[in-house]
Order: C-alpha cells, then sequence, then structure tokens
C-alpha cells in the first residue's frame, strides 16, 4: 500500500474550512487505498480517521489556538513541522507528499530529500487577509515563497476555479487541478431535529429564518450583513436573523453594534456548531446568506447550503459567482441597502425560496459531493504518480 504524508498548517480538527477539507482529503485517500500520515499542529480536537496516522508537533509555548491568516506563531509551528517531516522522511518511505497552503514548499523540500512527488493544495487567496502594516509584509513574503513552490512541485490543486486561474497566470508549466469543496459535513439533516431547531429559533409562528454561516473574518461580509439587518428589520418584521460562528469577544462586539440600532431583538447568535450538527441548523432555516465581499475561492458555506436544499442570498461577487448563478441564489450588490432590498424581497417570496432551494439541492447530488470529490483527488494522485521525474 502506497503511502502518503499530508501536512496541514492548520488546527485539527477545528470547525472550519481548511481542516474539514484536511478531513474529506484524509478519507478520500485512503478510500482510493493509501495509506495517509498526517502531520499537523497540535491544536485542535481529536478526530479520529480510519486508516490515517495524525501525528502533531511540539507546543512547547502552550499555544491554543491559530487564527485564520498569517501570524508569526504560524511561521513558528511551520519551522516545526518541517523538523518533524524530515524526521518522518527518514524513517519512511512517502510516494506523495502532500503540503496545505504554506506546507507546500516544505513538502517540497521534503520530497527531495526522499526523491518522491510533490503536490502543493491552495486553498485561499492571500491578499483576502489584509489587515494591517505586519500582516500585509507577511503576505507579500507568502507570495513570494507561493509562486517559487508552484514551480516545483509535481501538482497544485485549487480548491476554486479563481485559485486555479491564479496558478496558471503565474506561467509556470505546473498541472493545476481544480478538486471544488464540498459540504463540511457527510450527515443529512434528521427531519426530527429541523423541527426540534425551528421550533427553538423561531419566537413567533409567522417569523422567516434567516442564516448566516461563517467566521467573522472581513472577506466574510458579517458586518455588511449587520449593517443591513437594521433596514430590513424595519421594513420587513417577520425575518429573524440568525447568526452561526464567531468567537464569545467578536459575538459581543456585534451584539453591542445591534443595540445601537435598535435591531438586536430580531438577531441571534448561536456561536459555533459542530459541523455534523450544521446541517439540521441550515435545513431548520428559510433563506441562507453568503455576504462575501473579497476573494476568489468558493466559500465552504455555499456547499452546505445547497446540500440542504434551501434558498440562498449572497453577494454577486467573483467568490459566490463561481458555483451559484440566478437560479440557484439571490444575487445582490454587496452594499447594506441592496442586501436589505433582496432579503426583504425574498422573505414575503415563499414559492421563489421552494424553487431555488429544489435547484441547490439539484446541484449538491450531480456535482459537490463527496464522490465526486473522491473521483477527482484519486485522478489528480493518478497523474503525479505517472509523471516521469
Amino acid at each position: 500500500m502506497k503511502k502518503i504524508l499530508l501536512i496541514s498548517p492548520q488546527p485539527f480538527f477545528q470547525w472550519r474550512g481548511s481542516p474539514i477539507r484536511v478531513s474529506f482529503n484524509a478519507m478520500a485517500l485512503v478510500k482510493s487505498g493509501y495509506s495517509v500520515d498526517l502531520l499537523t499542529l497540535p491544536i485542535g480536537e481529536r478526530l479520529d480517521i480510519e486508516g490515517v496516522r495524525i501525528i502533531r508537533v511540539a507546543n512547547p509555548f502552550r499555544v491554543k489556538n491559530i487564527p485564520i491568516g498569517p501570524s508569526l506563531h504560524k511561521i513558528f509551528f511551520d519551522v516545526l513541522i518541517l523538523l518533524k517531516g524530515i524526521q518522518l522522511v527518514r524513517q519512511t518511505r512517502y510516494e506523495v507528499i502532500h503540503g496545505i497552503e504554506e506546507t507546500g514548499m516544505i513538502a517540497v523540500i521534503l520530497s527531495r530529500l526522499i526523491n518522491s512527488k510533490s503536490i502543493f493544495e491552495k486553498h485561499s487567496d492571500p491578499f483576502s487577509y489584509k489587515k494591517g502594516f505586519l500582516k500585509n509584509c507577511l503576505l507579500r513574503v507568502y507570495s513570494f515563497v507561493e509562486h517559487a513552490t508552484v514551480k516545483r512541485v509535481d501538482a497544485v490543486i485549487g480548491t476554486g476555479q479563481g485559485l486555479v486561474r491564479q496558478v496558471e497566470e503565474m506561467g509556470t508549466k505546473t498541472p493545476a487541478f481544480h478538486i471544488f469543496d464540498i459540504p463540511s459535513s457527510l450527515v443529512e439533516p434528521s427531519p426530527e431535529n429541523v423541527s426540534r431547531v425551528r421550533e427553538e429559533l423561531k419566537k413567533h409562528e409567522d417569523e422567516v429564518l434567516v442564516t448566516f454561516v461563517g467566521s467573522f473574518a472581513v472577506y466574510q461580509g458579517v458586518d455588511l450583513l449587520l449593517q443591513a439587518i437594521p433596514e430590513v428589520v424595519q421594513g420587513c418584521p417577520s425575518a429573524r436573523f440568525i447568526i452561526i460562528g464567531g468567537t464569545e469577544k467578536e459575538i459581543k462586539e456585534r451584539k453591542e453594534q445591534l443595540q445601537m440600532s435598535g435591531s438586536h431583538e430580531k438577531v441571534t447568535f448561536l456561536g459555533k456548531i459542530a459541523p455534523d450538527k450544521l446541517p439540521d441548523y441550515l435545513a431548520a432555516s428559510d433563506i441562507l446568506l453568503s455576504p462575501r465581499i473579497s476573494g476568489v475561492n468558493t466559500p465552504l458555506k455555499l456547499l452546505d447550503y445547497l446540500k440542504v436544499g434551501r434558498s440562498i442570498l449572497a453577494t454577486d461577487v467573483e467568490a459566490n459567482r463561481l458555483i451559484l448563478d440566478e437560479e440557484t441564489a439571490v444575487l445582490a450588490t454587496p452594499n447594506p441597502s441592496a442586501m436589505a432590498t433582496a432579503i426583504i424581497s425574498l422573505v414575503s417570496d415563499a414559492d421563489r425560496r421552494e424553487k431555488m432551494g429544489l435547484q441547490g439541492r439539484r446541484l449538491y447530488e450531480t456535482k459537490y459531493n463527496f464522490h465526486e470529490y473522491t473521483k477527482r483527488l484519486a485522478a489528480c494522485y493518478a497523474f503525479v504518480l505517472n509523471t516521469t521525474q
């Protein structure tokens, strides 16, 4: 059985896009007949995957969490990952070393040591995280390293068409494979749980549940949504907003913002919900929101939305347009007034919501599912392993 070293520089496991995708990578590789060692951070919940050995680097400074985007802590852990990786390749013959994000270059280095193949998996547009002088400097360094990585690996995997296009525009000969994201959970919603959740969330029988899921990172657009909420509440009292995600501090700040506008009573913050429970909450909703304001990769939440067959309202930006169109979503200009107008319109049109939800579910069943994901990843690996050095 061929052995793979999968390297992830994110907490594992944690409820956010990259760790969820890493877990699917591991499961798909095992399903395709490979044995997987996952080298990752010493942070995150325990998640056992059959056929996968999880190896964690040390945590001498007892770091408890790593935020999304660049940081000095990530650089420190990347060094530890490199050192641990050198130890592993001296002990084990890996056929492919597969690095996520900045560990793509580590995959290149380790593969050169044992003359094996390397894959770089690109999850994000680095400049989606712009925020402050230091972070911008780190992003410029990362952009340089990323370009050097693309030139040296045997293949690149992009999670979205926009990311694949970025790789192709670098002008290298390295093949880039588009392996799209899939919903964050393989669990289908339970009718009993969906009914229970709707009953818990609705304060009045005629309320329409409008739900956002995601981190509160700037590019996710949660602040754009919060600016639109007062206008919606004033023009459409039946709308109730459900916000899933965010830290305690972030939620506290947003609650204070809503209190100032007088619309806080129509918004419920649920914090983070485990991926396997999330489908019940999404299916219990009437409208699902993706107010993203930047980035070129597909928001993972959209796949969760399509899976449960509920109507979607998204900003009309490249990231959302990668998989949505006018048949599967209402697409609004990314400003508060346009968002509010679109939400009010969809709240009052139950027939449109139902048709849109059916279209979304059909798209999930024919394309964005674990079976198709596994096929694409297997095809990428077959290409890499059959290519001569």
